[in-house]
């Protein structure tokens, strides 16, 4: 039975990933390239080259693989482990929509001295 709830952390494979790939090849990623636990209570989150369509890898009880397909728009992915940030549920949700999760604020810090 399909059971998110419980998921503890959601992990963002940064850059193009083969969606060729079935459970098995995503699960050889986790282990060997991200270097994770594939049976963590964890959502793991792998994009495109093109950036239109993601596999996301989850176990309860069983692997779960969910793909979602967009049709005229891409997703605001990651390329680098720089550009990556640990998401929540909530923040893969805004992902999911194609809205731009960040790491970094476009804007520049404001001094103290811009004050007095």
């Amino acid at each position: 039975m399909l059971n998110i709830d419980k998921v503890e952390t959601v992990y963002i494979a940064c850059g193009p990933t083969d969606l060729r790939k079935s459970i098995d090849g995503l699960v050889m990623i986790v282990k060997n390239q991200l270097q994770l636990n594939p049976f963590d209570k964890a959502l793991f989150v792998f994009c495109n080259k093109q950036m239109d369509k993601l596999k996301i890898l989850h176990f309860d009880e069983g692997f779960w693989l969910y793909y979602h397909r967009l049709e005229g728009n891409r997703f605001k992915w990651p390329a680098t482990q720089e550009e990556a940030v640990s998401v929540n549920i909530e923040e893969l949700r805004w992902l999911l929509k194609g809205y731009e999760v960040r790491i970094k604020s476009k804007f520049k810090p404001v001094k103290e001295g811009n004050y007095y």
